[in-house]
């Protein structure tokens, strides 16, 4: 294990958080959240633990599950879907797929991402698992992995059933796992589309997010509509370099869903920003090889180290402490090979991120062990 300790000036770690008890934003929905999509800090917060029905936000869920088997390589946006009579059966909101027709996996992305079409969500669900209720399983899977308590899921759109719930830091935290996929936001953040059919015909595509359109820096993510469920909507937007996640549960309509949302990003671009409090784009030192063509490598956090902050605050110091464990070659670019604690002025461990490597390690072989020795044994005389 090799330390590394660096010292850099930052601003302060504290963080006024707004909780509904006593404060001017009076929101109308039932549940609602502020969070940095960054740190995962939250800044506003009301009933956030409380379980709620989430309607089409579960379709957040199973984007990320359609986004995860595209960077594995399972799946590819231009794979084809065929359409069964089940995706083509469902109702709600739809595309009004039919069974036997064929569509990419990116036009049914699209699909999701702007309509909520319950039909394509239930197609691509088919697609990944086999079955509905095997993609339900690796929903809920997904969901302990992440450490969403208080979340269950029953299907992959939305409609209502008792035992198909959440909560709005729940939905935050699942938003904020859905846009490590920056590619997302591409389907996202369309306002309007088109979806051609097989037969030439075409289906008007609107987002069911209207602030995608009407405030600026919005790019996503999700609304959701049961009569159980109320108004609800997972949000995001980014300004400089502050992204935001915002979710109002249980709104009275689908106005005040929108205002609320609006209220909640204002307050927090009017109230905080963001730090990088170390790029990942800047070396952090070298770490030892072993039996690799060279020694020595250079580590890189695997994303930027970031703080959110309130608008007024000042500098102070962090350190960060490198640890890796024994490193061997062959490694890949991309691996990570160690942790990075962020440690305050006090001494404190305020965060631990993820190390790697940015350029692939080959296998040291006999004329590379000769060349290292001989180096070693001219660099003594």
């Amino acid at each position: 294990m090799k330390k590394i300790l660096i010292m850099i000036l930052v601003f302060s770690f504290f963080i006024p958080v707004v909780n509904a008890e006593g404060d001017s934003l009076n929101l109308s929905s039932e549940s609602a959240i502020l969070m940095d999509a960054e740190s995962g800090k939250i800044l506003y917060e009301k009933n956030t633990q409380e379980k709620l029905p989430m309607a089409s936000m579960t379709k957040i869920m199973s984007m990320l599950l359609i986004m995860e088997n595209i960077e594995n390589g399972s799946l590819k946006y231009d794979d084809k879907v065929l359409i069964s009579e089940n995706a083509s059966g469902m109702g709600g909101s739809q595309v009004f797929l039919q069974a036997g027709e064929e569509y990419t996996v990116d036009n049914l992305l699209k699909c999701i991402a702007i309509a909520s079409a319950n039909d394509a969500v239930v197609a691509m669900a088919e697609k990944i698992s086999g079955s509905v209720d095997a993609f339900v399983e690796l929903m809920n899977k997904r969901a302990k992995e992440l450490g969403l308590e208080n979340t269950h899921f029953a299907n992959p759109h939305g409609l209502d059933n008792e035992n198909h719930y959440s909560t709005a830091f729940d939905m935050a935290l699942m938003a904020k796992e859905l846009l490590k996929h920056e590619e997302i936001l591409k389907y996202t953040s369309i306002y309007e589309d088109y979806l051609t059919k097989p037969d030439g015909s075409q289906i008007w595509l609107v987002n069911t997010n209207r602030l995608v359109r009407f405030y600026d820096g919005v790019d996503g993510l999700k609304t959701g509509y049961t009569t159980e469920a109320g108004y609800c909507l997972t949000a995001t937007a980014k300004k400089n370099d502050l992204r935001l996640i915002s979710v109002v549960m249980k709104s009275p309509s689908a106005e005040e869903r929108s205002s609320d949302t609006s209220t909640l990003l204002s307050y927090g671009f009017n109230s905080f920003k963001s730090n990088i409090i170390y790029s990942k784009e800047k070396s952090l030192g070298t770490i030892m090889v072993e039996k690799g063509k060279v020694k020595e490598i250079e580590v890189y956090l695997k994303e930027d180290a970031t703080e959110i902050l309130s608008v007024t605050e000042k500098p102070t110091n962090y350190s960060f402490n490198i640890k890796v464990d024994k490193i061997t070659a062959p490694i890949k670019a991309g691996t990570i090979v160690g942790t990075a604690e962020i440690i305050d002025s006090n001494g404190n461990i305020i965060d631990e991120v993820e190390i790697i490597v940015k350029e692939d390690i080959e296998k040291a072989g006999f004329l590379d062990y000769l060349k290292q020795s001989f180096k070693f044994i001219t660099s003594g005389i």
